[in-house]
């Protein structure tokens, strides 16, 4: 999954998908998908579900499909890239680039998102309120132009010969939606990879062990000291990255509405008025509002100390230098062309006042933040590409339990 960036707009987008109609992305009311009742999550009982959209239920054949396919470097322009090659497992599906970098070696403007429970995201990139929709979104890295990414623009026949020539994609197809090359469809493509990636699911880190499963061993002094510091009003942490997924755009089975908030944290003010990089301008991009310049979204502060460098662009390298910004209320840059006192950016955040922090209390902070570390997230096999793996050595997708929780 990707950002989408400014020049990809919500009307290229319906361009797209009015153009998806005549190769394949029509035949949403001939599939037979099973329901998504019968699809074990692995979640701790204390865990919502999310919400799956009724087109497209979950299943385990869908999931493991969507997994091949995630990782199908014969989905890029050069046949050497994938969704993988941007949301790498060991990073909690980031990469650890600045920007993300496409097949064609071109750059995007914005840091690779986590996908960690990314189902439970009510929008899916740094500043696009428009982009709801796994299923949608998955088209904008496919096929998207500015930038390049997978680069596959036009050969979406290409495609669909390749996935129907494939006899084990053909086998997993026809598990997915049933016999026929006209259940082996771009719509069906997208719906997969949506599938698996709603499936990456992350609930084990020592915090949620601590907090929710009653050890109280699981996490260090230091970070329930930390903790205590993340939730005050004198760090303010807690209203942009609180709840259950440590973001404040959010959405699941026990909310009576989906929750999206974009905020502007001083980290740029060019010109003394708010301004921005003009590539990176934030919700402005959507809106033309000028109260949203800067404006982006809180991403998860799960796994957070695999997912660096940090922000929307990634121009802060560690989490002591994220944690620096916020404690000045915002970055000051001193020379160049972004040069400005983002403290003084007259369009930030209200929670982003800065705050004194002794050395201590910033190590038991730091404490907390790697608490919410999920190795199991990062080695569960179901989640790994499955190209990598010895043919004798593949598990039965269908039967495999690698989840620590009862699974429901």
């Amino acid at each position: 999954m990707r950002r989408l960036p400014h020049r990809l707009s919500a009307f290229a987008i319906a361009c797209l998908l009015s153009f998806l109609l005549s190769i394949g992305f029509n035949h949403v009311l001939a599939a037979t998908p099973s329901s998504s009742s019968s699809y074990q999550w692995g979640l701790p009982d204390w865990t919502p579900r999310p919400i799956v959209p009724e087109t497209n239920p979950m299943s385990q054949a869908k999931v493991e499909l969507g997994r091949h396919l995630f990782y199908e470097k014969r989905l890029s322009v050069t046949g050497d890239f994938s969704c993988g090659s941007c949301h790498l497992q060991s990073r909690a599906f980031t990469d650890g680039k600045p920007v993300g970098v496409g097949a064609t070696g071109e750059s995007h403007p914005r840091n690779s998102m986590s996908l960690a429970n990314v189902a439970y995201n009510s929008v899916l990139t740094w500043a696009n309120p428009l982009m709801t929709n796994l299923e949608q979104q998955g088209l904008v890295p496919l096929f998207g132009e500015h930038p390049i990414e997978l680069g596959m623009v036009g050969k979406e026949n290409e495609i669909l010969t390749m996935l129907r020539d494939d006899p084990q994609y053909r086998e997993m197809f026809a598990a997915a939606f049933g016999e026929g090359d006209e259940n082996i469809n771009v719509n069906h493509l997208m719906k997969v990879i949506a599938s698996f990636e709603r499936s990456l699911v992350s609930f084990n880190s020592p915090y949620d062990r601590y907090r929710y499963s009653g050890d109280r061993n699981a996490i260090s002094e230091s970070a329930k000291r930390g903790e205590t510091l993340f939730h005050s009003e004198r760090l303010e942490c807690f209203h942009c990255h609180g709840g259950l997924n440590f973001s404040d755009s959010i959405v699941h089975e026990r909310l009576a509405f989906q929750e999206i908030a974009f905020h502007n944290t001083g980290l740029y003010n060019i010109d003394g008025n708010g301004a921005y990089p003009p590539n990176n301008t934030g919700v402005y991009e959507i809106t033309h509002n000028p109260a949203d310049m800067g404006r982006f979204k809180a991403p998860t502060l799960r796994n957070i100390e695999l997912t660096a460098p940090y922000m929307h662009d990634g121009s802060v390298a560690t989490l002591e230098e994220a944690i620096a910004h916020y404690k000045a209320g915002g970055r000051s840059i001193a020379s160049g062309p972004y040069a400005g006192t983002g403290s003084t950016n007259p369009l930030k955040s209200q929670f982003i006042a800065g705050f004194e922090l002794m050395e201590q209390e910033k190590q038991d902070l730091l404490a907390f933040l790697r608490s919410l570390t999920d190795e199991t997230f990062i080695q569960n096999p179901a989640f790994s590409d499955p190209h990598d793996e010895v043919p004798s050595a593949k598990f039965d997708s269908l039967s495999f339990d690698a989840n620590p929780f009862s699974r429901r």
